[in-house]
């Protein structure tokens, strides 16, 4: 796909939505999961690892990888996680996260293993860890999903 496809509009200027998103498959990657070359491992049974390249376009003036793309990863495979413990098409969104940077990435390729659990209601709590390629932690993250109202988790109905 080509990083520009969606950026004008009928009269060349900044199509900036609203947008329509056909996905390949309910866990697959988003345009801006791809813009970020993320790649889905797995995501099953609440569990979900993804991988991200150190690529120039994705670090700060330092040479370091953007910290906003590393929370970017961790959120993705938090979601996928949450994903694969859902019925395809239910709504369902971040409302909180919390992350906590433990040392710089510089090259390679970063790997973020996730898992998911249900709270109560149709909240969500998920956790994610990014290594880089030495297996060594480079990131921390936890957040909470809300589903929409009257979907299913695996059998589960939540009404409010």
């Amino acid at each position: 796909m080509n990083r520009n496809s969606g950026l004008l509009n009928e009269t060349g200027s900044k199509n900036t939505g609203p947008h329509e998103v056909r996905m390949d498959a309910w866990i697959s990657c988003a345009p801006f999961e791809r813009l970020l070359d993320m790649e889905i491992l797995e995501a099953e049974n609440g569990q979900a690892v993804l991988t991200m390249p150190v690529l120039y376009d994705f670090v700060q003036g330092g040479g370091l990888l953007h910290g906003g793309a590393l929370i970017s990863l961790a959120d993705t495979a938090v979601a996928m996680a949450i994903k694969s413990m859902l019925f395809p098409k239910t709504h369902f969104g971040t409302i909180s996260m919390e992350s906590t940077f433990l040392r710089p990435v510089r090259k390679g390729i970063v790997t973020a293993r996730a898992s998911a659990k249900i709270m109560k209601d149709r909240v969500l709590e998920g956790e994610a860890t990014i290594f880089d390629e030495a297996q060594k932690e480079v990131m921390v993250f936890t957040s909470i999903f809300k589903v929409a109202k009257d979907a299913e988790i695996k059998g589960v109905t939540f009404k409010t």
